[in-house]
């Protein structure tokens, strides 16, 4: 495994993040406490969930939410130093559908839900901190002063490590550190965003800002909600991935037929050249992984092996154009 900082924090994390979000729908709990052993053995430390993560049914979303972070919970009480070798995050910002928040059970960072959703989080947990709590999204109607009017004395009790933020634009960033800097707080320490060889746009403003601050960035959908997998192609995937296939249109098609084409040239698989190419980037701290198996979580641990040429890179950026580099260079000069 390689390691490296959370952005400028000293925390060292491992260059690969085990997502959670299939614990309690897709995975049952027996399949969840497979993958994270096996995770801790390969050497990821840094693993990341969310309060809502792990409905009961993943179609009906009124029922019950909170189910990853039991299980991740109940694998803390098992022992044997898990909860002491595991970075933990979890995120905070979408309504839980919780009875007892009455009209507050809707999605927002105000500091009245995120005191009632922490203490719901470890008590899931079995947990009596957390190293990185993050906000899963921008919550545009409740000021700065409140946010970190919450978060400050949850890092300033020892309760929480250090604040993240998901789904963020560059602006969000520049505000959200103007308002700390204010307080004489860190403020954000790391940035969750979408990321992969078909969706390239925080390349134009958030990954340069993000770099300029300090500010870690893990990345979600390494491979493209699929696509990026090589099983749509192959008829691997499925009646999902079949339906998927008929929707792309000759260009897509023929963009992922020329990317196989690449990862069977240098003898790998897709999914882990596509997660080679985001660990290439050296303002992404870590891409997070969502394996359903322990087979794919060794998979996807291999592409730290997977050393990309700048021939191969070129071929790669010639299949998947980005935006041109950052703004306004990419569009302006």
């Amino acid at each position: 495994m390689e390691y490296t900082y959370l952005g400028r924090t000293g925390m060292i994390v491992s260059r690969l993040a085990l997502g959670t979000m299939n614990f309690g729908s897709t995975n049952s709990e027996k399949e969840s406490f497979e993958i994270m052993d096996r995770a801790l053995e390969l050497g990821i430390n840094l693993f990341d969930c969310a309060n809502i993560y792990g409905r009961e049914h993943p179609v009906e979303a009124e029922r019950r939410t909170g189910i990853a972070e039991e299980i991740l919970g109940r694998w803390f009480a098992q022992g044997g130093d898990r909860r002491e070798r595991t970075v933990l995050a979890t995120k905070v910002y979408i309504r839980m559908n919780d009875p007892l928040d009455g009209p507050n059970d809707k999605s927002g960072l105000s500091l009245y839900k995120m005191r009632r959703h922490l203490k719901g989080s470890l008590e899931r947990l079995q947990t009596d901190h957390i190293e990185l709590y993050q906000m899963h999204h921008v919550d545009e109607r409740t000021t700065w002063d409140e946010v970190w009017g919450a978060f400050q004395p949850m890092v300033e009790s020892g309760v929480v490590d250090y604040i993240g933020s998901c789904n963020f634009g560059a602006r969000h960033l520049c505000w959200a550190q103007e308002a700390a800097k204010e307080r004489h707080f860190m403020g954000l320490v790391s940035e969750q965003s979408s990321y992969n060889l078909t969706q390239r746009a925080i390349e134009l403003e958030l990954l340069p800002a993000a770099q300029k601050m300090g500010i870690g960035v893990l990345t979600w959908g390494p491979l493209g909600g699929g696509m990026l997998s090589g099983h749509v192609l192959d008829s691997k995937f499925g009646t999902r991935g079949y339906d998927r296939l008929q929707a792309l249109t000759p260009a897509k098609r023929q963009q992922l037929q020329d990317f196989s084409d690449v990862c069977r040239d240098l003898g790998e698989k897709e999914s882990e050249v596509a997660l080679a190419w985001i660990l290439a980037n050296p303002a992404v701290t870590a891409p997070l992984i969502g394996p359903r198996t322990v087979e794919q979580l060794e998979s996807s641990v291999h592409a730290l092996e997977i050393k990309l040429s700048e021939d191969t890179m070129r071929q790669l950026n010639e299949i998947f154009p980005g935006p041109g580099g950052p703004a306004p260079q990419a569009y302006a000069w």
